[in-house]
C-alpha cells in the first residue's frame, strides 16, 4: 500500500514467508514481504534445497552415463564432465523458480520490498534497502518473522567459502576436488558428498556419533550406511574435529575419537562444514521489544504461533522443530489463516522428511527407537524392493518399506523407506497418517502393478503376517 500501512507485513521471503505473505493476500489481507537477499524463496530455493536437487539429478545422470547404463544394454562411450554446464543448468533452474514467486506476488498483490527489516515496535517494521539507501518505515497489525536459519558453525574450522565451505560453498565448486572431507553425517552433508563422490572425488564423513542420519529410524540409518559404503564414501563415525589448518594446496583437519585416544590429522582439499543450521535472529531487534527466545536461540511461540509481544508471529526454521521447507510452509499457511481469524493448524507428527540421494529415504512419524522409548505396543511391516517387480525392471533393489502400527488399534505411528522414490512413496502414507489411518487401509488399497508403490501395499500387509510376494 502507498501509506505503508499494511494487515500483515512478513519479514523473510524465504518458503515459510512467501507462503504466508501469498495466503494471507488470498484471504483479502493487505500484505508485504521484506527480503534483504534480492532474490525470494529463502535459503532452500537460491542455496539449499533446490540447486542441491539439481545437482544431485545431474550428477545422477552423469554416473548412470558412465556405469549404470551398461546393464540396461546401453554402451557409453567417452563420458566427458562439463562442469560449468552443470552448474549454469543449477543456476538457471533456481533463476526461474524464484522470478516465479515475484510474479505470484504480482498475482496475489503482495508488496515486496528489497532489504533488512527489523522491529521497532510490535506495528512497526524498519526496512533498510541492501544499497545502502533511506530506511522505509511499515506498519501492521500483524508481524510475521519468518527469517530461516544459518549454518552452524564450529569451532575452530573457520569457513572461508573457498577451501572450508559451507553448503552455500559446496554447490559452486569451480572444480571437482580430489578429495573432499564433509564434517557431519545429516542430510545435506551426505547429498553434497554423494553429488562429488559421483563426479570423480574421493569423499571422506567425518561424524561425531557413531551413525549418520542421526534422529532416523535405526533400521533406515544402518541399511545407509553400508549402501553409502558400497558406493565408495569413507566413515569416520565417532569422531570429532578439533581443528582445522589452510595448506599450500588444501586444508589440514585435527581429529580425536570421542570416546578419548590419540589425535590424527587429515588432509583434503576442501571441506564441508554440514553440522547443523542454528535460527537467523541477527539484527530484527528482537531483544529491544521483548520477545522471548529459548536457550538456543529459537522464538519461543504460542500454538497460534504468537510470541509474547502481541501482534508478533514467527514460524518455520526461526522457531526450531524439524527446519524443512515443507513445514515451514504448512506453518506459512496457518498462521496467515489464523491472522483473518481461520482455525489454521499443522500436524507434526505426519511432516515427512526426505534424504535425496539414491536409493532416497524418506520417514514420516515415529521411529522403532522412539516407540520402544515411550512404551508404546507396536507392531512392524517390511518388504524389500529385491521382492517388487518395478524395482526390478528398473534395476533399482536397494532397500525397504518399514511401516510401524499400534499393536491395539492398528493405527500408522511411522513409516520409513530407503529405496527408488521413496521421497515420493512416502507421501502415500503421510495422507493415510493425516487422517488417522491404519495399516490395514493402505493394505486393503489396490496398488497399481507393476508399481514401486506396492513395497508400500505389501509392508502394510507384512504388518498382520499376510504379505504376499515375499
Amino acid at each position: 500500500m502507498a501509506d505503508g500501512r499494511y494487515d500483515v507485513v512478513v519479514i523473510g521471503g524465504g518458503p515459510g514467508g512467501y507462503v504466508a505473505a501469498i495466503r494471507a493476500a488470498q484471504l483479502g489481507l493487505s500484505v508485504a514481504c521484506v527480503e534483504k537477499r534480492g532474490a525470494l524463496g529463502g535459503t532452500c530455493l537460491n542455496v539449499g534445497c533446490i540447486p542441491s536437487k539439481a545437482l544431485l539429478q545431474s550428477s545422477h545422470h552423469y554416473e548412470m552415463a558412465g556405469e549404470g547404463l551398461a546393464r540396461h544394454g546401453v554402451k557409453v562411450a567417452g563420458i566427458d564432465l562439463d562442469l560449468p554446464a552443470m552448474m549454469a543448468r543449477k543456476d538457471e533452474v533456481v533463476h526461474g523458480l524464484t522470478r516465479g514467486i515475484e510474479g505470484l506476488f504480482k498475482k496475489n498483490k503482495v508488496d515486496y520490498l528489497v532489504g533488512s527489516g527489523s522491529l521497532k515496535s510490535a506495528d512497526t517494521v524498519e526496512v533498510t534497502p541492501v544499497d545502502g539507501g533511506e530506511p522505509k518505515t511499515l506498519h501492521a497489525e500483524n508481524v510475521v518473522i519468518a527469517t530461516g536459519s544459518d549454518v552452524v558453525r564450529l569451532p575452530g574450522v573457520d569457513i572461508d567459502e573457498d577451501r572450508i565451505v559451507s553448503s552455500t560453498g559446496a554447490l559452486a565448486l569451480g572444480a571437482v576436488p580430489k578429495h573432499l572431507v564433509v564434517i557431519g553425517g545429516g542430510y545435506i552433508g551426505l547429498e553434497m558428498g554423494t553429488v562429488w563422490r559421483r563426479l570423480g572425488a574421493n569423499v571422506t564423513v567425518v561424524e561425531f556419533l557413531d551413525q549418520v542420519l542421526a534422529g532416523m529410524d535405526g533400521d533406515v540409518s544402518k541399511q545407509m550406511l553400508r549402501v553409502l559404503k558400497k558406493q565408495g564414501l569413507n566413515f569416520r563415525l565417532g569422531t570429532k574435529v578439533t581443528g582445522a589448518e589452510r595448506t599450500d594446496d588444501g586444508v589440514r583437519l585435527s581429529l580425536e575419537p570421542v570416546n578419548g585416544g590419540d589425535g590424527e590429522t587429515l588432509e583434503a582439499d576442501v571441506v564441508l562444514v554440514s553440522v547443523g543450521r542454528r535460527p537467523y535472529t541477527d539484527g530484527l531487534g528482537l531483544d529491544e521489544l521483548g520477545v522471548k527466545r529459548d536457550n538456543r536461540g529459537f522464538i519461543t511461540v504460542d500454538r497460534e504461533y504468537q510470541t509474547n509481544v502481541a501482534g508478533v508471529f514467527a514460524i518455520g526454521d526461526v522457531i526450531g522443530g524439524k527446519m524443512l521447507a515443507h513445514k515451514a510452509e504448512e506453518e506459512g499457511v496457518a498462521v496467515a489463516e489464523l491472522i483473518a481469524g481461520q482455525s489454521g493448524h499443522v500436524n507434526y507428527e505426519a511432516v515427512p522428511g526426505v534424504v535425496y540421494t539414491w536409493p532416497e529415504v524418506a520417514s514420516v512419524g515415529r521411529t522403532e527407537e522412539q516407540l520402544k522409548e515411550e512404551g508404546i505396543e507396536y507392531r512392524v511391516g517390511r518388504f524389500p524392493f529385491t521382492a517388487n517387480a518395478r524395482a526390478r525392471c528398473n534395476d533399482d533393489t536397494e532397500g525397504f518399506v518399514k511401516i510401524l502400527a499400534d499393536a491395539a488399534t492398528d493405527r500408522l505411528l511411522g513409516a520409513h523407506i530407503i529405496g527408488p522414490e521413496a521421497g515420493d512413496l512416502i507421501q502415500e502414507l503421510v495422507v493415510a497418517m493425516e487422517f488417522g489411518g491404519s495399516a490395514e487401509d493402505v493394505a486393503r488399497s489396490s496398488h497399481g502393478h507393476p508399481g514401486l508403490s506396492e513395497a508400500v501395499k505389501e509392508a502394510a500387509l507384512a504388518v498382520a503376517g499376510r504379505a504376499i510376494h515375499i
